[in-house]
């Protein structure tokens, strides 16, 4: 039985242009003709953009990635909501009618960012009737898209897939079989308070970030063997020194860290929490799991590629590319200052020069994993460049252990 590869693309606005960097190297270590390697896609946020994108598209996975990687190359602001001056300005004024008003329903979802034209780029980028061929063919198992019920809180994923994976519901989760359009993703996509909740049936819902206590948990639900994971968030205590803070922190500040929250802590956790179950299954024999009802349960290899530069740092330099209506709301509120992170900007920074430097990182970051990438794909390495990527390897201070070598550690407990 062939293994099943799943990919967890996270969430994290402009950051997932990063997720495309990550794509690009990959095909690029494959077999030029190699159709889809990911048979299981599972996104959240943005990251359900680039999930559809990739899927939602005819030709070769190198092709795919190409096409993905010029959208992202092209973007700027503008194309994802609208920047100008009386269309923030309204908004605010709405939310604070809104709030003055009490109790009183409104007709449409409140935020401060007018996102409609991302919804005209992602009608013209993602060929949803792509999905059916592809599960048609047997070329994609399954593809899901996570968003946040705001009525009761649930983290709900709707997929669409072959005709043997069941729905399940967990405790503050559940799955929802349906037919993928443009309206899941733009409502997994809806960044808290910047853009409006989403209608899906007779639920609003919101950015899949919320509530997510398990993102790895669809695919795997979904039959995946093994899980090839993209963070877009590095962790703080490696790039931010602890500071003493000079002035209080700022809204955007604030809004920042909960953002960083949202996409970074579930992932973490819910990888933590899977190497932990591999290293109990593992020592397990298919008898035991059966006597103690855990038949299902089986090792997930993970493979995560995430960023090694600080993204919220590499945001400050392209400030200078914000719409003039932007960079003056951030300067009034805070979220421009002379020292300090990037904090909400880098979700927001949907610009050329940004978005491709996070392709280039995520792409070098990649390519300096390239034997990891080709032993968890199973793909041949060139004999001629053995002993040169081997080399470099040796050669990088930050050289991170290999995957076999991971593993083997979580099973002893030493990781």
């Amino acid at each position: 039985m062939a293994v099943k590869t799943g990919l967890i693309l996270a969430g994290g606005g402009a950051r997932a242009a990063y997720q495309v960097g990550v794509l690009r190297a990959v095909a690029g270590l494959m077999p030029p003709d190699t159709r889809q390697p990911f048979p299981i896609i599972t996104g959240t946020s943005a990251g359900a953009i680039n999930a559809l994108g990739l899927a939602g598209r005819s030709g070769s996975f190198r092709s795919r990635t190409r096409a993905l990687s010029a959208v992202w190359a092209s973007l700027d602001s503008e194309a994802v909501y609208r920047t100008d001056a009386s269309a923030v300005v309204k908004n605010g004024l709405r939310i604070a009618w809104h709030m003055l008003r009490g109790n009183r329903k409104s007709k449409h979802p409140l935020a401060l960012l007018d996102n409609r034209p991302l919804r005209t780029l992602l009608e013209d980028i993602v060929q949803f009737s792509r999905i059916d061929d592809a599960l048609a063919k047997g070329e994609l198992e399954g593809i899901g898209v996570t968003a946040m019920n705001y009525t009761n809180g649930r983290s709900t994923t709707f997929y669409q897939g072959q005709a043997h994976i069941a729905p399940w519901t967990r405790a503050h989760r559940r799955s929802v079989s349906c037919k993928l359009d443009v309206d899941h993703l733009m409502a997994s996509s809806a960044l808290p308070t910047l853009f409006p909740a989403v209608r899906l049936g007779q639920h609003y819902f919101g950015d899949g970030a919320l509530r997510q206590s398990r993102p790895l948990s669809p695919a795997i639900r979904m039959g995946a063997d093994r899980l090839f994971i993209i963070g877009v968030s590095e962790s703080g205590d490696d790039f931010e020194p602890d500071q003493e803070a000079e002035v209080a922190p700022t809204i955007a500040q604030v809004l920042g860290q909960m953002l960083n929250a949202v996409f970074l802590d579930s992932t973490q956790t819910d990888l933590e929490t899977l190497q932990r179950m591999n290293a109990l299954v593992s020592q397990l024999s298919a008898r035991q799991l059966a006597d103690a009802d855990l038949a299902n349960m089986r090792v997930i290899d993970t493979l995560t590629i995430s960023p090694s530069r600080s993204l919220g740092e590499l945001a400050r330099d392209y400030i200078h590319e914000l719409p003039r209506s932007t960079r003056w709301f951030l300067e009034r509120t805070g979220s421009i200052k002379a020292t300090g992170s990037g904090g909400a900007l880098s979700y927001i920074l949907f610009e050329p020069g940004y978005c491709q430097q996070l392709m280039q990182l995520g792409f070098d970051d990649t390519m300096a994993r390239a034997n990891d990438v080709r032993t968890f794909f199973d793909v041949d390495q060139p004999a001629g460049m053995r002993l040169a990527e081997k080399a470099q390897a040796r050669s990088r201070p930050d050289s991170q252990p290999s995957r076999l070598t991971e593993r083997w550690l979580r099973l002893i407990g030493r990781a």
